[in-house]
């Protein structure tokens, strides 16, 4: 959300390019929804009063609801629609057919926004550099594949030599921290400058099977981004957080 903000900043154009853009809009009353019920862990706990710092935000999701209550929660590629302007380009990839189909109902494929059902991180050599010369790219796949990790890495590093000056955000779950620990010290050795890192978890890491936080890694952030999470992620992870166990990480892994 900051990295969007941060592009529409400019009048010149930008593009925007997500991997993995999965349906695109979720809606929190459906069966699928119930069964975790996982936004009463999150969204459903914040106030949007308690923080200005995230008006963005809270103004994307408030698009999508036509009350108060929150019945339908934007996927990044619905929170990128919100923020676009007429000359900037979406390229959105989804390649499970179902997800696929519900994005392309949920952000309307476009000039503005090219829907595709492909493999993202395969597409990304074909779109870099971006003819606007300032780009996004959101890398965030589901990892249920442990090779997953390691392809990312080497997509990320891929692309980044085609179009270095782009920002680069992949998301990672915490499922087994070996893993993310592997991949951070791969892009720690990479060459790559310029690498912040942003996690939140409800609590500490645990041997027992379920995702008990999540983070991202930042190639070439906004300015504002490291300023910014370092006063927000304290907060959330104080609310968010599972009998106190809450906790954040906000890193500068490599810089500039």
């Amino acid at each position: 959300m900051e990295a969007l903000g941060h592009f529409v900043k400019k009048e010149s154009a930008f593009e925007y390019v997500d991997s993995h853009a999965g349906a695109g809009l979720f809606n929190l009353a459906s069966k699928d929804a119930k069964k975790l019920e996982e936004h009463n862990y999150g969204i459903s706990k914040l106030v949007a009063s308690d923080f200005p710092e995230l008006l963005d935000f809270f103004t994307a999701i408030r698009a999508y609801n036509k009350s108060a209550k929150i019945n339908f929660y934007p996927g990044s590629p619905a929170i990128a629609k919100h923020f676009l302007r007429k000359q900037d380009r979406a390229w959105l990839y989804e390649l499970h057919p179902q997800d696929y189909k519900s994005l392309c109902k949920n952000v309307e494929s476009s000039k503005k926004m090219r829907v595709f059902c492909q493999d993202g991180l395969k597409a990304l050599e074909s779109v870099l550099p971006p003819t606007s010369r300032r780009g996004l790219i959101l890398i965030d796949p589901s990892y249920e594949i442990k090779s997953e990790y390691e392809h990312v890495f080497r997509a990320c590093v891929n692309a980044y030599k085609k179009f270095s000056t782009g920002t680069y955000i992949v998301w990672y779950p915490v499922v087994e921290r070996r893993q993310v620990d592997v991949m951070e010290k791969k892009f720690i050795l990479s060459g790559i400058k310029n690498i912040q890192r942003f996690e939140l978890g409800r609590s500490a890491d645990t041997r027992e099977r379920g995702m008990t936080s999540s983070g991202v890694f930042v190639i070439n952030p906004p300015w504002t981004l490291f300023q910014k999470m370092s006063a927000v992620l304290p907060r959330l992870a104080t609310i968010l957080g599972d009998k106190n166990d809450g906790f954040f990480k906000c890193d500068i892994l490599v810089a500039e």
